[in-house]
């Protein structure tokens, strides 16, 4: 019988825990180039929800994996998420100043140093997944390298944030609005719980497409209430720029859909995310309570 955990006890020891992971694994500032490891360790340490990390472990739980082989895969994970943010909060692309209560790496260090970091923290990332034994069997572990490359590129992140750049100014459809935002935000959510899920004993095929449909459940509903928050958070609370997408005319869940409708729309997708956890039992406890954390979040 699994003891029942204390959420909120559990998600800090999670996020300590990551801190000093990620600290460990991101090479040292006095190392060269001292600079842009600066920028690299001041993107991804001190801040941050640490949501993927938090799913890797409570998917973690499930197949009673390796806290060790956790941390790995959640830094990398960590790592990925920070490059994406560094470049989309470049001119290029959002031409954002504040990210996680601080100025944007492109405001603090440059820049030419803030796109270097962004790629330095891409491939650190699959260093990391691929310097030490993650999985049982090799072929799994080479499951996990093709997941986290997928969820990231043009068939994953990369290509959802494409379309959103796309799309400005554009009207889209319920169906083409989440398909970008499978892409956008799910893709790296989903591979969060299928990483995790290759840690320990080994799953069937169909209980890992039930840790899929939960994860693509939670990617969307975290997108939703994203965009809930763009309008009713403000900076402060946030950490970032709030009312920034309706001030660049960009395509949201509550643009299309009302700011009531929004909101049942999250709520729809936190239960269809609980009913698909149900075969796992109390196994599941921390991704359920995750998925209620994801919807129910102030910033």
């Amino acid at each position: 019988m699994t003891a029942v955990i204390d959420f909120k006890d559990w998600m800090a020891q999670v996020q300590a825990q990551m801190e000093e992971a990620l600290a460990h694994y991101l090479p040292a500032s006095t190392h060269i180039p001292e600079r842009l490891h600066d920028a690299m360790r001041y993107s991804v340490l001190d801040g941050g929800k640490r949501v993927r990390p938090l799913l890797v472990f409570a998917a973690g739980q499930v197949v009673d994996a390796d806290p060790q082989r956790l941390q790995a895969v959640g830094a990398a994970l960590e790592m990925i998420h920070a490059y994406s943010l560094v470049h989309d909060d470049m001119p290029a692309m959002d031409n954002d100043v504040l990210r996680r209560g601080k100025p944007t790496v492109h405001v603090a260090f440059g820049e030419a140093t803030a796109l270097l970091a962004g790629d330095a923290l891409q491939t650190a990332a699959f260093d990391v997944l691929s310097a030490s034994t993650l999985a049982d069997q090799p072929s799994d572990q080479l499951k996990m390298v093709n997941i986290l490359a997928r969820a990231s590129g043009s068939l994953g992140m990369c290509g959802g944030q494409g379309i959103d750049l796309y799309s400005v100014g554009q009207s889209l459809s319920l169906p083409e609005l989440e398909r970008m935002h499978i892409l956008k935000t799910g893709a790296l959510i989903r591979a969060a719980v299928l990483l995790g899920s290759y840690c320990g004993t080994s799953l069937s095929d169909e209980q890992r497409s039930g840790l899929d449909h939960y994860a693509k459940c939670i990617g969307l509903a975290f997108q939703v209430v994203d965009d809930i928050l763009d309008c009713e958070a403000d900076s402060v609370t946030l950490g970032k720029t709030a009312g920034k997408d309706a001030a660049n005319n960009k395509p949201t869940y509550v643009a299309l859909l009302g700011m009531k409708g929004a909101k049942e729309k999250a709520e729809e997708l936190k239960q269809a995310a609980f009913a698909a956890l149900a075969p796992f039992g109390e196994k599941a406890q921390l991704l359920h309570a995750l998925a209620g954390y994801i919807v129910d979040r102030k910033y």
